[in-house]
Order: C-alpha cells, then structure tokens, then sequence
C-alpha cells in the first residue's frame, strides 16, 4: 500500500489523466483507479471491467474508465467538518418561481392522469477555489454513510459527490437495488414520522421496481421499509433483493435506469416531460456510478479449527453501482449543484422548493 498515495493522485491530476477515487457507504478504506492514457472509453458491453460513469439519458454514452492501476489511499484524512445549518446560497426570486411553476406544471400533469409521479430538480451555481482533494476529504469526514467520490476525465470533466442510493449491487448472480423516496431534515431522530405523501411515494417507487423486474430475474423479494440517515437528511428505504437473470447484467441495468426515484412513473413519459420542461442538462446527475465486474477475494474461514483453510479464497464477481445524487460538477472556479424531489399528487410547490433548499446544503456545507 503505497505511502504517498495522496500526491499520486494529485500528480495524476496534473497530468490531466483520468482517475476516481472513492469510499463505499460505511467503509474505512479509501479505494483508487488510475486511467494510463486520456483516451475516452465508452462501455459498449457490460461483460467489461472498470470503472462506469453513466448519464441521466441512457441514449446518450456512458464512460468507462480502464482500471490500469487500482489501489487503496492511505493518506486521505478525513475532515469533519461542524455543521452549523445555516449552508444556503441566496438565491434571487424569478429562480424559485420557476422551481414552483415546474413543479406546479407537474402536478397539473398528474391531475390529468398521465404519470403518476414525476422527479423534478434545478441546479445552482456558486463560486469553488477550494482543491478538488480537499473537498473529497471533507466529503470523506461528513458523510460516512454515503457512496463518497471524486471522479475525473480531462474530456469530460470532474464530478464529487456523496450518494445515499445503490442503483444495484451484484455478487456473482445475487443482486440488490433499492427504492429510496421521502426527505425530511434530520432532527436527531432516526425513526421519525412520516406523512401520507412521503409514505405513497415510496410504495409507488418499490411496486414499480418490482414490477421492472417482474418476468426479468429470479427469486425477486423486498424488504421492509425503514428510515435511513444521510447527512442532514433522513430517507425511506426498501431493499428488493433477487438473482441475475441468464441474459445477464444488461437487462437489470436497463430495466431499473433511471429509477423512479430520480425520474417518475411511468418512465418514458416522465423522462419526456422532464427533458422539455426543466429548462437545463442534468448530464450525469441522476445517472449512475460504480464499479463494474471486479474480482473480490473472501477467506473461507477466519476460524483457528480450520487452519488448514486459511490459503483457500473464494473468488467473486461484483459490480456496485450507485445513483448519482447530492453531486457537484466542478467547473473551472465554479460548482455546479444540482438537487430536486419527487412530486406527487400530494406535493405542496412551496414545500417542493425548501425541499431542494434543504438538499443543496449537502455540497454547500462541503463547498
């Protein structure tokens, strides 16, 4: 392991090659992929190997980054960071009464019948001269419960975030995903209430997961549902669990992009109102991320009676991709926040705003 891990990373950076560097929710160790060239990768089959970055439009290409050199950061400190809840960024007022009509113009869409649900956000722009790998390691100290990264590609641009969502997590032909809906700010209790709207919001987002993958995977369950931490906000949360289908990773993939948690239901035409009407380019906020077909290694046993067994590994296949959200795209000397919320027949546009209000102090608090 190497010792100056931290300056490789920033050599890396300075030679404008591409990299990722990140820490999966509720893990100490710090992992790093280097790419050896800036040559632009496209994953063209989901039987490769390497790091994802996928778009919101799953028409447009996702990048792959070749693994060329992987290996575990040592040196990254994390940085805790006080909260002191006042992390806003004024805005003026022709943004919020856009954000309130968006989401007014929803709802009327939802009255008339045609969807369901719809996923709406906005962005917000404010100056960052802070280091990219500062603000990773404050990342690291704040938000231990989430998918924490830095991702980087000189032709494409770099992206930090720290995502509370699994879009899918597969060991050999086990998979989990998730349905994650309803927010509400962390008040110091972590089984707090939960209203009617935030409570239909969240069966409708696990009945249509189920339903994606009805037919397509074997053994298909869920779990119950329960309050989740992450940050400052509290979530709900379902785990739906099953086994890869013979057609493989491409099917669940494809089936479960972009969830309902990020876009609405039903997908297609939700997707539609969302391209016309929220007025900018998500790119890969509301996509997904992660590792794709690594190999893992386990003990078998850890046990002194099975000594013996100490030299023999099991060998896995795993990919762990998660949902692109509470991410910042780092632009020159400007960061780029992007944040929004599920709207239902029972949203309330006010309430909608503070909502995403409420969100944009994950990055800001970073920032």
């Amino acid at each position: 392991m190497p010792a100056d891990s931290f300056k490789k990373i920033e050599v890396q950076f300075s030679k404008e090659l591409p990299f990722v560097v990140y820490r999966k929710p509720k893990e100490n160790t710090v992992n790093a992929i280097f790419q050896k060239d800036d040559d632009l990768h496209f994953l063209k089959d989901y039987s490769a190997t390497g790091f994802v970055f996928a778009p919101f439009q799953e028409e447009k290409e996702s990048v792959l980054l070749n693994a060329d050199e992987v290996f575990e950061v040592s040196d990254f400190l994390p940085k805790k960071l006080e909260w002191e809840g006042n992390d806003t960024l004024p805005e003026g007022k022709n943004k919020k009464d856009f954000h309130v009509a968006l989401v007014r113009k929803g709802m009327a869409q939802i009255e008339k019948g045609n969807f369901d649900k719809i996923v709406l956000s906005r962005s917000l722009k404010t100056k960052s001269e802070t280091s990219p790998l500062v603000l990773f390691q404050r990342l690291l100290g704040n938000y231990t419960n989430a998918f924490c990264y830095l991702w980087y590609h000189p032709k494409v641009g770099m992206w930090l975030g720290a995502t509370p969502e699994i879009l899918l997590m597969v060991r050999n032909r086990t998979f989990t995903t998730m349905s994650l809906a309803g927010t509400q700010p962390y008040s110091g209790e972590n089984n707090p209430h939960w209203g009617r709207k935030e409570l239909e919001e969240q069966e409708l987002v696990t009945n249509y997961i189920l339903e994606a993958l009805k037919g397509k995977v074997d053994e298909l369950r869920r779990t119950k549902v329960e309050s989740v931490r992450a940050g400052n906000l509290m979530h709900l949360r379902t785990k739906i669990l099953g086994s890869m289908p013979k057609s493989g990773l491409r099917t669940v993939v494809e089936a479960l992009h972009p969830t309902p948690a990020v876009c609405g239901l039903p997908k297609a035409i939700a997707k539609e109102f969302i391209l016309q009407n929220e007025n900018y380019e998500r790119e890969f906020y509301t996509g997904y991320l992660g590792e794709l077909n690594f190999k893992s290694s386990k003990q078998r046993s850890s046990r002194r009676a099975n000594q013996e067994n100490q030299a023999y590994r099991s060998i896995s296949n795993t990919t762990t991709l998660f949902v692109n959200l509470r991410c910042v795209q780092l632009k020159d000397d400007a960061a780029h926040i992007y944040v929004g919320g599920g709207i239902t027949k029972d949203s309330d546009a006010e309430k909608e705003w503070e909502e995403t209000v409420s969100k944009s102090k994950t990055m800001l608090h970073i920032l």
